[in-house]
């Protein structure tokens, strides 16, 4: 293995990634790819901005869709701002769907929403880039990827790291023995935020917002039926009938990456703890603000993952340690390699240098990158980094989580049946 570890070269290789040419040559008016925005809300909005700011001049949003009349307007107005031209509006994502000028969608929805509107985006024949997780159970997951065996549609799972350059480098460096044998990951995210900060998932609840604005029942879809309440649709990730909170939201962000850089799929069986620890005094909400979780991988390979919302000193990140050092990769945007120095470790791993990259923004670069990807494969010149497949096994973890979380028990992976079992 080449002991070449200056930092300039990996600087160097660094930045190369993440200032890739972000528009390719021009398109002839007709060829741009024809998108939908099914969701614009915070996220759909900021994946429409990233796409113009990386890939502007390769499609035009024809449409947007947001059962909010309020999101509906600031999608509306993104488009007009920065693509010039004023998209199709609609409330009923169906609609949407059955315009044949569509080529693509982006579905930035509430978590449970996305496996019907994935199902019926394959079943209209289009190219789909679905934020995670993939679906809202495991049994979703599964209908999902059946469908997506029949279909000859694109599909993007937005799960970004994996465009992310340094998370490539880490692959790379790991890849060539740079930290040798690896069985053990610590993955964490700590934040904090007031009580009704959107760190804590508490997004604003606008006054305005009523029956009549806001389309309920298309909200809840196959969700349980309950009165109209305001905090459930503007903060559903509080909510297991919405969402399954830290474990699909950030969790799977980093078993996922730590998957795609160490090769690595479903775990053997997964354990979590946890609880609603802050803000407890008339808090409805479910879902909790602490997770720690145990992960035990094929390999003798294990994560041991950690989440709080009340304390954000150590922030997020995953760090890789192998027996002849560690490389983490912290907030997305700087990647650290430190070799092992312990009491008699060769003379070889002692004469490595400490290295420390960072890019700022790196984030943002990272889903330009994800999305330009997709276009890419649509247009038959890449393959798609962040399959359905792959975005299945991200999701499994989070779910074992929750089932293990809710019912006190450990969940075990059949590999061969493709199912759970409690031990």
């Amino acid at each position: 293995m080449s002991q070449e570890l200056s930092r300039r070269n990996f600087v160097g290789k660094a930045a190369a990634l993440a200032a890739a040419p972000a528009v390719l040559p021009a398109l002839g008016a007709n060829d741009r790819i024809t998108l939908g925005v099914i969701g614009t809300g915070g996220r759909g909005r900021y994946l429409t901005e990233r796409a113009f700011v990386g890939n502007k001049g390769r499609f035009q949003v024809e449409a947007v869709c947001d059962t909010y009349s309020g999101n509906l307007a600031k999608g509306k107005d993104v488009v007009a701002t920065l693509g010039k031209n004023t998209p199709k509006a609609f409330v009923d994502y169906k609609e949407l769907l059955a315009d044949k000028s569509i080529d693509a969608v982006i579905i930035a929805t509430p978590e449970h929403l996305h496996h019907r509107m994935l199902l019926d985006a394959l079943a209209a024949g289009k190219n789909v880039y679905v934020e995670k997780p993939l679906a809202h159970t495991i049994e979703e997951c599964q209908e999902i990827m059946k469908a997506v065996a029949k279909s000859k549609s694109i599909v993007q799972v937005g799960t970004q790291n994996r465009s992310n350059s340094l998370y490539q480098m880490a692959k790379t460096m790991i890849a060539q023995g740079l930290i040798g044998d690896c069985h053990y990951v610590r993955a964490f995210w700590y934040r904090n935020a007031l009580p009704n900060g959107a760190a804590a998932w508490r997004y604003p609840v606008p006054e305005e917002a009523n029956e009549s604005n806001t389309d309920w029942k298309r909200f809840l879809g196959s969700a349980p039926q309950k009165p109209f309440y305001k905090p459930r649709y503007f903060q559903w990730r509080l909510y297991w009938d919405y969402s399954s909170g830290i474990a699909t939201d950030l969790m799977v962000h980093q078993t996922d990456i730590t998957a795609f850089v160490m090769n690595k799929g479903i775990p053997n069986s997964v354990v979590a703890t946890g609880g609603v620890n802050r803000w407890v005094d008339g808090d409805d909400r479910d879902v909790p603000d602490t997770w720690s979780v145990l992960m035990d991988y094929e390999s003798r390979f294990h994560i041991n993952y950690s989440c709080y919302l009340g304390n954000a000193r150590f922030g997020y990140g995953e760090q890789f340690m192998g027996n002849d050092g560690t490389i983490e990769v912290i907030s997305r945007q700087t990647l650290n390699y430190y070799p092992e120095s312990y009491p008699g470790v060769s003379d070889a791993i002692k004469a490595r240098k400490e290295l420390s990259i960072t890019i700022p923004n790196n984030d943002h670069l990272a889903v330009e990158a994800h999305i330009r990807n997709f276009f890419n494969a649509i247009e038959g010149k890449e393959k798609v980094i962040a399959p359905p497949a792959a975005g299945y096994e991200a999701a499994i973890p989070g779910f074992m989580s929750v089932l293990s979380y809710r019912q006190g028990k450990k969940v075990l992976w059949d590999h061969k049946g493709d199912k759970y079992s409690f031990a």
